[in-house]
Protein backbone atom coordinates (compact mmCIF):
# COMPACT_ATOMS: atom_id res chain seq x y z
CA UNK A 1 0.00 0.00 0.00
CA UNK A 2 1.99 3.10 -1.05
CA UNK A 3 5.79 3.48 -1.08
CA UNK A 4 7.36 1.66 2.38
CA UNK A 5 9.84 4.64 3.13
CA UNK A 6 6.90 7.47 3.02
CA UNK A 7 4.72 7.61 6.03
CA UNK A 8 1.09 8.55 6.41
CA UNK A 9 -0.26 10.71 9.51
CA UNK A 10 -3.87 10.03 9.38
CA UNK A 11 -6.12 12.56 10.54
CA UNK A 12 -9.84 11.97 11.66
CA UNK A 13 -12.58 13.47 13.20
CA UNK A 14 -16.05 15.03 12.67
CA UNK A 15 -16.96 18.16 10.90
CA UNK A 16 -15.42 21.18 12.48
CA UNK A 17 -13.05 19.61 14.85
CA UNK A 18 -10.08 21.38 14.25
CA UNK A 19 -8.89 18.54 12.36
CA UNK A 20 -8.39 20.26 8.87
CA UNK A 21 -6.04 23.02 10.81
CA UNK A 22 -3.99 20.96 12.82
CA UNK A 23 -2.99 18.65 9.89
CA UNK A 24 -2.51 22.22 7.95
CA UNK A 25 -0.29 23.12 11.10
CA UNK A 26 1.67 19.79 11.36
CA UNK A 27 2.46 19.45 7.51
CA UNK A 28 3.70 23.14 7.59
CA UNK A 29 6.11 22.01 10.59
CA UNK A 30 6.82 18.93 9.35
CA UNK A 31 7.33 19.79 5.51
CA UNK A 32 4.52 17.07 4.97
CA UNK A 33 2.12 17.13 2.03
CA UNK A 34 -1.41 17.74 3.53
CA UNK A 35 -4.20 16.59 2.14
CA UNK A 36 -7.95 17.03 3.21
CA UNK A 37 -10.20 14.17 1.81
CA UNK A 38 -12.99 16.33 2.74
CA UNK A 39 -12.35 18.73 -0.63
CA UNK A 40 -11.90 15.77 -2.70
CA UNK A 41 -15.40 14.44 -1.78
CA UNK A 42 -17.15 18.16 -1.96
CA UNK A 43 -15.86 18.33 -5.63
CA UNK A 44 -17.99 15.36 -6.37
CA UNK A 45 -21.45 17.15 -4.70
CA UNK A 46 -20.42 20.27 -6.19
CA UNK A 47 -20.21 18.22 -9.55
CA UNK A 48 -23.53 17.12 -9.11
CA UNK A 49 -25.01 20.32 -8.85
CA UNK A 50 -23.37 21.87 -12.13
CA UNK A 51 -25.01 18.74 -13.72
CA UNK A 52 -28.30 18.81 -11.98
CA UNK A 53 -27.87 15.59 -10.29
CA UNK A 54 -29.81 14.28 -6.90
CA UNK A 55 -27.02 13.31 -4.95
CA UNK A 56 -29.50 10.53 -3.41
CA UNK A 57 -29.59 9.20 -7.27
CA UNK A 58 -26.90 6.50 -6.36
CA UNK A 59 -26.76 5.03 -10.17
CA UNK A 60 -26.48 9.03 -11.17
CA UNK A 61 -23.94 9.82 -9.68
CA UNK A 62 -22.48 6.23 -10.57
CA UNK A 63 -22.66 7.22 -14.05
CA UNK A 64 -21.71 10.58 -13.71
CA UNK A 65 -18.23 9.88 -12.35
CA UNK A 66 -17.54 7.92 -15.73
CA UNK A 67 -17.77 11.20 -17.28
CA UNK A 68 -15.83 14.03 -15.58
CA UNK A 69 -12.60 13.41 -14.80
CA UNK A 70 -11.24 14.41 -11.15
CA UNK A 71 -7.51 15.38 -11.04
CA UNK A 72 -5.90 15.28 -7.79
CA UNK A 73 -2.72 16.69 -7.23
CA UNK A 74 -0.35 18.89 -4.76
CA UNK A 75 0.31 22.90 -5.10
CA UNK A 76 2.64 24.27 -2.43
CA UNK A 77 2.80 20.84 -0.62
CA UNK A 78 -1.21 21.34 0.00
CA UNK A 79 -3.53 18.89 -2.24
CA UNK A 80 -5.09 19.99 -4.63
CA UNK A 81 -8.79 18.61 -7.01
CA UNK A 82 -9.80 19.70 -10.32
CA UNK A 83 -13.14 18.71 -11.91
CA UNK A 84 -12.61 18.55 -15.94
CA UNK A 85 -9.99 21.19 -15.60
CA UNK A 86 -11.83 23.17 -13.43
CA UNK A 87 -10.65 24.03 -10.04
CA UNK A 88 -13.84 24.85 -7.73
CA UNK A 89 -11.82 26.47 -5.25
CA UNK A 90 -14.65 28.54 -2.62
CA UNK A 91 -17.44 27.21 -4.13
CA UNK A 92 -16.90 24.45 -2.39
CA UNK A 93 -17.71 25.57 0.88
CA UNK A 94 -21.08 27.11 -0.26
CA UNK A 95 -24.29 25.95 1.85
CA UNK A 96 -25.50 23.72 -1.44
CA UNK A 97 -22.26 21.63 -1.76
CA UNK A 98 -22.20 20.99 2.59
CA UNK A 99 -25.65 19.64 1.66
CA UNK A 100 -25.03 17.08 -0.38
CA UNK A 101 -21.39 15.87 0.98
CA UNK A 102 -22.51 13.32 3.42
CA UNK A 103 -24.88 12.13 0.47
CA UNK A 104 -22.42 11.90 -2.28
CA UNK A 105 -19.55 10.23 0.56
CA UNK A 106 -22.30 7.69 1.06
CA UNK A 107 -22.00 6.19 -2.30
CA UNK A 108 -19.58 3.04 -1.96
CA UNK A 109 -18.48 3.54 -5.68
CA UNK A 110 -17.61 7.33 -4.43
CA UNK A 111 -15.42 6.15 -1.56
CA UNK A 112 -13.33 3.65 -4.02
CA UNK A 113 -12.35 6.15 -6.36
CA UNK A 114 -10.99 8.69 -3.94
CA UNK A 115 -9.42 6.25 -1.40
CA UNK A 116 -7.31 4.85 -4.24
CA UNK A 117 -6.53 8.95 -5.20
CA UNK A 118 -6.29 9.30 -1.71
CA UNK A 119 -3.40 6.48 -1.08
CA UNK A 120 -1.54 7.71 -4.49
CA UNK A 121 -0.53 10.57 -2.91
CA UNK A 122 1.86 8.30 -0.86
CA UNK A 123 3.55 7.69 -4.08
CA UNK A 124 5.08 11.39 -3.97
CA UNK A 125 6.72 11.74 0.00
CA UNK A 126 5.05 11.77 3.83
CA UNK A 127 1.60 12.71 3.74
CA UNK A 128 -0.37 14.17 6.83
CA UNK A 129 -3.81 13.38 5.33
CA UNK A 130 -7.20 14.30 7.06
CA UNK A 131 -10.99 12.96 6.52
CA UNK A 132 -13.01 10.52 8.41
CA UNK A 133 -11.84 7.14 7.46
CA UNK A 134 -8.16 7.88 6.85
CA UNK A 135 -7.24 5.29 10.02
CA UNK A 136 -9.76 2.62 9.38
CA UNK A 137 -9.95 2.39 5.79
CA UNK A 138 -7.11 4.55 3.31
CA UNK A 139 -4.37 3.66 5.40
CA UNK A 140 -5.42 1.16 8.62
CA UNK A 141 -1.67 -0.01 9.05
CA UNK A 142 -0.34 3.56 9.23
CA UNK A 143 0.99 3.59 13.09
CA UNK A 144 0.18 7.49 12.88
CA UNK A 145 -3.35 7.70 13.87
CA UNK A 146 -5.10 10.49 15.24
CA UNK A 147 -8.60 10.88 15.90
CA UNK A 148 -9.55 14.78 16.71
CA UNK A 149 -12.84 15.51 18.14
CA UNK A 150 -14.63 18.46 20.40
CA UNK A 151 -17.96 19.12 21.68
CA UNK A 152 -21.21 19.72 19.34
CA UNK A 153 -21.34 23.10 20.59
CA UNK A 154 -17.83 23.84 20.40
CA UNK A 155 -17.86 22.76 16.59
CA UNK A 156 -21.05 24.30 15.78
CA UNK A 157 -19.37 27.86 17.15
CA UNK A 158 -16.47 27.58 15.01
CA UNK A 159 -19.08 26.93 11.73
CA UNK A 160 -21.03 29.35 12.35
CA UNK A 161 -18.09 31.95 13.01
CA UNK A 162 -16.60 30.37 9.29
CA UNK A 163 -19.85 32.12 7.78
CA UNK A 164 -20.87 28.27 7.13
CA UNK A 165 -24.35 26.86 7.53
CA UNK A 166 -23.44 23.42 8.96
CA UNK A 167 -25.83 21.23 11.21
CA UNK A 168 -22.76 19.61 12.56
CA UNK A 169 -25.19 17.03 14.60
CA UNK A 170 -26.50 15.75 11.83
CA UNK A 171 -23.34 15.27 9.62
CA UNK A 172 -22.19 13.44 12.52
CA UNK A 173 -25.26 11.26 12.03
CA UNK A 174 -25.00 10.69 8.45
CA UNK A 175 -21.16 10.21 8.69
CA UNK A 176 -21.31 7.53 10.86
CA UNK A 177 -24.42 5.70 9.82
CA UNK A 178 -23.55 5.23 6.16
CA UNK A 179 -22.45 1.99 5.20
CA UNK A 180 -19.80 2.39 3.36
CA UNK A 181 -16.41 3.84 5.49
CA UNK A 182 -18.58 5.18 8.10
CA UNK A 183 -16.88 8.31 10.42
CA UNK A 184 -15.14 5.62 13.14
CA UNK A 185 -12.67 6.12 15.59
CA UNK A 186 -9.76 3.68 14.32
CA UNK A 187 -8.36 0.94 15.86
CA UNK A 188 -5.05 1.97 17.94
CA UNK A 189 -5.72 5.75 16.84
CA UNK A 190 -5.27 8.36 19.61
CA UNK A 191 -7.93 10.46 20.89
CA UNK A 192 -7.30 14.19 21.13
CA UNK A 193 -10.29 16.48 22.34
CA UNK A 194 -9.61 19.84 20.89
CA UNK A 195 -12.39 21.51 22.69
CA UNK A 196 -10.38 24.13 25.22
CA UNK A 197 -6.81 23.61 23.62
CA UNK A 198 -5.12 25.82 21.00
CA UNK A 199 -3.86 24.71 17.87
CA UNK A 200 -0.19 24.99 19.39
CA UNK A 201 -1.34 22.46 21.64
CA UNK A 202 -2.50 19.88 19.12
CA UNK A 203 0.32 19.82 17.44
CA UNK A 204 2.49 19.49 20.27
CA UNK A 205 0.00 16.63 20.89
CA UNK A 206 0.12 15.09 17.75
CA UNK A 207 4.13 15.55 17.82
CA UNK A 208 4.08 13.15 20.90
CA UNK A 209 2.21 10.61 18.99
CA UNK A 210 4.40 10.78 16.60
CA UNK A 211 7.79 10.46 18.79
CA UNK A 212 6.34 7.88 20.98
CA UNK A 213 5.39 5.67 17.76
CA UNK A 214 8.56 5.73 16.30
CA UNK A 215 8.05 8.60 13.64
CA UNK A 216 11.89 8.90 11.48
CA UNK A 217 14.00 11.36 13.41
CA UNK A 218 14.84 13.27 10.76
CA UNK A 219 11.20 14.18 10.17
CA UNK A 220 10.65 14.98 14.03
CA UNK A 221 14.15 17.17 13.55
CA UNK A 222 11.90 19.56 11.47
CA UNK A 223 9.91 20.39 14.33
Amino acid sequence: MGNVQHIAVAIDGPAASGKSSAARALAKRLGLIMVNTGTMYRAIAWATIQQGIDPTDTQAVIEMLGRIELSCGVENGFSTVFVDENNPGAALRQTAVNERVSKVAAIAEVRALLVQKQRDYLELGHVVMEGRDIGSVVFPNTPFKIYIDASEEVRAARRAAEGIEDAVGQRDAEDSKRKASPLVVAEGAVKIDTSEMTLEEVVSAILQVLRERGAPEDLLNRA
